[in-house]
């Protein structure tokens, strides 16, 4: 029963090649049933458990349908790779069909199939995942589709922290920010700004992550809101070296609950210099400095620390 699949897949071959010729009478390859005929070699290799022949039939399979500009077959057809551990040729695949999808004009196609391709491939190589999902972004912000567009920055973002390109974080982070602003989700542009502060201070750009926090102000809603006072918080402990603040603010829930890639940077994040923790007040220095501490209220009060 064996050698009869593996006769019936080369038979298969044998006609879709026959549909690929050209002669004085056909002057046009037959690439609709060509492609049928490698599906069904594939099919049968398959189930003779030839692997690697079937992976080269549906290769030359998905081939024909490019070729024939049948877009949708391309794509979804290659998608068959999974089963058999070729994602790194599918994903070759499914790029030619979504540049094919935006040349005829169905661009949403496009990106999805890209979408799709950077899941596949994320447990193999985050690096190729990134291009995926930043490809995918730009075919929806060229159509203005901004909230799509800035869903596949995010994972692009996340991505990058992930495998510490956190210079590369930084860029991506600040695209996402410009787009929610621009689409006037002002919240999230709160949480964004968050995750660049802990990406710069892992960069160890204190003046960067400031940065970023004195332009949110211009942000409606920021000023004065959670997200402000703790950010306020995390940069005043860092900037004095003071582990216990820079320990409460990154281990409260505001900043432990975030996109995981995030919490873990929240985490992690250690003060420059090994920092020191606050020495408790003496109770001489305690009456002492009660008047003035009345009188000069600590900004942060009520805050999360």
């Amino acid at each position: 029963q064996m050698a009869a699949k593996i006769n019936e897949a080369h038979d298969h071959i044998a006609k879709a090649e026959k549909y690929l010729k050209t002669s004085f009478m056909k002057w046009k390859p037959d690439y609709d049933s060509a492609a049928s005929e490698y599906s069904k070699a594939a099919v049968a290799f398959k189930n003779a458990k030839m692997l690697e022949e079937a992976k080269e039939a549906y290769l030359q399979e998905a081939e024909a349908h490019t070729n024939n500009k049948t877009l949708f077959h391309a794509a979804k057809h290659v998608f068959s790779l999974q089963d058999m551990q070729r994602i790194p040729e599918a994903i070759q695949y499914i790029e030619r069909a979504s540049m094919m999808y935006v040349e005829n004009g169905t661009p949403d196609t496009a990106a999805l199939a890209l979408d799709r391709a950077g899941k596949l491939i994320e447990s193999q190589d985050l690096a190729k995942a990134v291009d995926l999902y930043q490809k995918a972004a730009s075919v929806f912000e060229n159509e203005d589709r901004l909230r799509q567009a800035v869903e596949m920055l995010g994972k692009a973002s996340r991505l990058l922290v992930r495998q510490h390109k956190l210079d590369e974080a930084a860029v991506s982070i600040q695209k996402e920010k410009n787009m929610y602003k621009e689409i006037e989700n002002y919240p999230t542009c709160f949480k964004k700004t968050i995750a660049q502060v802990l990406v710069h201070l892992h960069r160890n750009d204190f003046v960067a992550a400031d940065k970023c926090v004195r332009e949110s102000y211009s942000l409606p809603g920021f000023s004065g809101s959670e997200d402000c006072i703790a950010l306020e918080q995390l940069l005043q402990g860092y900037d004095e070296q003071d582990e216990d603040q820079v320990h409460c603010v990154c281990n409260s829930p505001l900043f432990k609950y975030m996109d995981n890639d995030y919490a873990k940077l929240s985490i992690s994040l250690r003060v420059p210099g090994g920092g020191k923790k606050k020495a408790p007040a003496s109770a001489a220095d305690a009456g002492e400095g009660a008047e003035a501490g009345e009188a000069d209220e600590d900004e942060y009060a009520g805050g999360l620390c």
